[in-house]
């Protein structure tokens, strides 16, 4: 479903992404972990073709994307840390804009519509103003804009930052509602959310992928059998020139 071919990104000198090979296949869930600055939001950019490659290349379900952004744009929906939302719409105005701007076919507009809205339980605010939601409600109207052109992959990038206990829990069984029928790239700093959402791990750390492996598999090969150390240890162990294997 995804693809990355020896991915590499340049901002003037300085390298943000070097080297970077994975495949994610469809249905997955994939915790994506690295410490600020390692190059996760580029990567992430890159995926989503907002920023494109210096070298390499990228395959979203089989599409180049450099050939056919596009094309790829539709298999895609994006939430990035801060949701792009018009707080002078209702939830169904922003949700059909969105659908209109993503070239969902007019007969299909009002399906999609209604679907999203119970997936991310927003039937009650339809008609509300998004100035005046909660943040969760806000962060529920974000998902349901990357999912009402229906797409097959899913990117969120700190999907319950700032949420309340009780939003958290409702945004996490939401994402695990769509395991089934999409591929899912969640990137997050709380490790007990990628344990409990994911199948697979990658961690980046100075611009290389370090860590790519099952969750379980991860857990088992150290003797901590915790993510929160073992993530901090393949950091510490990059920081100081050792190579994840």
């Amino acid at each position: 479903m995804i693809t990355t071919q020896h991915v590499y990104k340049y901002f003037g000198t300085q390298a943000a992404l070097q080297d970077v090979s994975f495949d994610i296949n469809p249905g997955e869930i994939v915790g994506f972990l690295g410490p600020n600055g390692a190059g996760k939001t580029t990567l992430m950019r890159v995926l989503t073709t907002y920023l494109p490659a210096s070298r390499g290349k990228v395959f979203i379900a089989g599409i180049d994307i450099d050939r056919e952004p596009l094309k790829v744009c539709s298999k895609i929906g994006y939430l990035s840390e801060t949701p792009p939302l018009y707080y002078h719409l209702t939830v169904a105005e922003y949700l059909l804009f969105a659908a209109q701007l993503k070239d969902v076919p007019a007969r299909d507009q009002r399906r999609r519509l209604e679907t999203v809205l119970a997936q991310c339980q927003l039937e009650n605010v339809r008609s509300t103003l998004i100035q005046h939601l909660s943040r969760g409600f806000k962060q529920r109207v974000g998902i349901a804009q990357a999912l009402i052109h229906d797409p097959t992959v899913l990117i969120l990038d700190e999907p319950t930052n700032g949420l309340d206990p009780v939003q958290i829990l409702q945004v996490r069984h939401l994402i695990q509602s769509l395991r089934e029928k999409r591929t899912v790239i969640l990137s997050t700093h709380i490790l007990s959310e990628i344990e409990q959402l994911a199948q697979r791990i990658l961690i980046i750390e100075s611009g290389r992928i370090i860590a790519d492996d099952r969750l379980d598999l991860l857990l088992s090969r150290y003797p901590q059998r915790n993510l929160e150390s073992i993530f901090l240890s393949l950091v510490a162990q990059r920081a100081e020139g050792n190579e994840y294997v």
